[in-house]
């Protein structure tokens, strides 16, 4: 009996023996690195359809449309303070283009000097109101409004198209966020949006149903082809240049009509383009500054130094 048993063990023996140099074997590799998925880090270990995404690409600068915002502006007290405040807002806009037009019949100091050292793109206009067109009641800045259009329509008529960008009329007085610019780009013809603190109330806006303009929420004559303030729209520049006739009219033209009469030369409202989540965010205001009280001020200059204000 002892003798068959020590005849197995001896025949076991050398398979128990390669078993043990196979596991030596094995534990004495060095383990290999793990291999990091392409566009990942190294040894992250996460699977490629999620470390190897790469982030999503902003659209670069260059291929944005060009905003052209047309600010007729005139002489008083609080002149520079306004375009201060503009400009602060308009250098955080990319590719925007001022054009910035005074109502005098040639360029004063102050805002040349203020535009030189404005930090951006800006064109530098002037044309006088006519005197009879100056009476209380009569609109305002159409001459400085058509003679920004005259210069944009001048400047891309010998381009060849298509030619990307965006209109819109900013008055010195308004205060902007930046989330209307970016919303205002993608204007494919005319776009329109909300405006805050105009027309007797805390705001007006186009009303939207489906994606459509269908009326309007407004507080003065709501019969108006377009009910909409002058900071309430804009427009591609490919439909300027297309209708160039398209002006701000003097003759038969009312206060409070001037827009109507614009866009109707241009568009219908059927084919208005609702912004700011379908024209429910307010995203420009229509302010205005507090009259300057100058009581106290000399009638001859007093102080040893002149300072602009």
């Amino acid at each position: 009996m002892k003798s068959l048993l020590f005849s197995r063990f001896l025949l076991l023996l050398p398979w128990v023996l390669i078993v043990i140099i196979v596991l030596d074997i094995d534990s004495s590799r060095a383990p290999l690195p793990a291999r990091a998925p392409r566009g990942g880090g190294a040894g992250s270990g996460e699977p490629r359809s999620a470390a190897a995404r790469p982030p999503p690409q902003r659209r670069p600068e260059a291929a944005l449309p060009t905003i052209y915002a047309i600010t007729p502006t005139y002489s008083r007290p609080v002149q520079k303070a306004e375009l201060t405040r503009l400009a602060n807002t308009f250098r955080q806009v990319a590719r925007l283009h001022w054009i910035l037009v005074e109502d005098a019949a040639a360029r004063s100091e102050l805002v040349t000097r203020f535009v030189a050292g404005a930090g951006l793109p800006c064109t530098h206009l002037h044309v006088p109101t006519p005197r009879r067109y100056k009476r209380p009641g009569l609109p305002r800045a159409t001459e400085q409004r058509n003679a920004g259009l005259a210069w944009l329509r001048q400047r891309h008529q010998h381009l060849p198209p298509p030619q990307p960008g965006v209109l819109f009329f900013a008055d010195d007085d308004n205060t902007y966020s930046l989330e209307l610019f970016q919303e205002m780009r993608t204007t494919r013809k005319v776009s329109v949006w909300p405006v805050g603190l105009v027309g007797g109330r805390r705001y007006e806006r186009p009303v939207v149903e489906n994606g459509k303009v269908v009326g309007w929420y407004t507080g003065w004559r709501a019969d108006r082809p377009f009910a909409i303030d002058m900071a309430g729209f804009a427009v591609s520049l490919q439909v300027i240049l297309s209708h160039p006739k398209a002006v701000f009219k003097r003759r038969g033209s009312q206060p409070g009509m001037q827009e109507s009469d614009f866009l109707k030369q241009i568009t219908t409202v059927e084919e208005l383009e609702p912004k700011a989540n379908n024209c429910t965010k307010v995203l420009v205001w229509h302010t205005r500054t507090e009259k300057v009280n100058l009581a106290n001020e000399p009638k001859y200059h007093l102080d040893t130094v002149t300072i602009e204000v």
